[in-house]
């Protein structure tokens, strides 16, 4: 695929709006207009999980945009849609995972699913790609930012990305597994992501280069 003038919608949370980063010209989707001649606009809030959560985070209404809620509000000439989450559904949502049957945005499967259907729907002709969580600190942690028990580890939600996108037949960039991000390697956090889960401008162009392998392949 030619990246030069390709339109490419991004949806995300905190790492698709720039935390961690010194500029914002570093985020990993924004590489891919200065060096690649793209077209790429970020759509990114800071704390936003792609399910519903349960109880109304107070403290930081913006959080509790979810992904689904957001997709109408994306310019509709896409040729590509990159979407970025579930970080933010392991580290504070407080949403169960469910099952492959649901269709509720109150689990995470059940998000999955309307989410992929809702973006099926705006963009037919577009290529829809989600991207997987990348590791981070305390991956296994039984209690959540907010004090709520965790319902899986992060790994549990990559699986779940990747089973609900295949039934769609979406392709997955597995960031979890190959973008070599590891911040329990001391040396690669103090270098990818120094707070243990924001990349930096070096960790964000880790991910530009697996985001624009994979459209160069299509």
């Amino acid at each position: 695929m030619e990246l030069k003038g390709l339109k490419i919608n991004v949806l995300g949370d905190s790492i698709t709006f720039g935390v961690g980063t010194s500029d914002q010209k570093y985020v990993y989707w924004n590489l891919l207009n200065t060096e690649d001649g793209a077209i790429a606009r970020g759509y990114g809030i800071r704390g936003t999980r792609i399910a519903r959560q349960q109880k109304p985070t107070v403290q930081a209404p913006d959080f509790d945009k979810y992904y689904r809620t957001r997709v109408a509000e994306m310019d509709p000439d896409a040729d590509v849609v990159l979407v970025f989450g579930g970080t933010n559904d392991y580290g504070h949502g407080d949403a169960p995972l469910g099952c492959m049957s649901d269709r509720t945005d109150d689990t995470f499967y059940g998000a999955m699913h309307n989410l992929c259907l809702d973006l099926i729907r705006k963009y037919p002709d577009a290529v829809i790609v989600f991207l997987t969580p990348t590791h981070r600190l305390e991956e296994h942690r039984a209690i959540n930012e907010y004090g709520v028990r965790n319902v899986g580890c992060l790994e549990d939600y990559v699986n779940i990305i990747q089973e609900v996108a295949a039934f769609y037949g979406l392709p997955v960039v597995d960031l979890y597994r190959t973008s070599g991000l590891q911040p329990e390697v001391e040396e690669l956090r103090e270098k990818y992501n120094p707070d243990g889960l924001h990349p930096s401008d070096a960790g964000n162009r880790r991910i530009y280069r697996k985001v624009r392998e994979f459209l160069l392949s299509l």
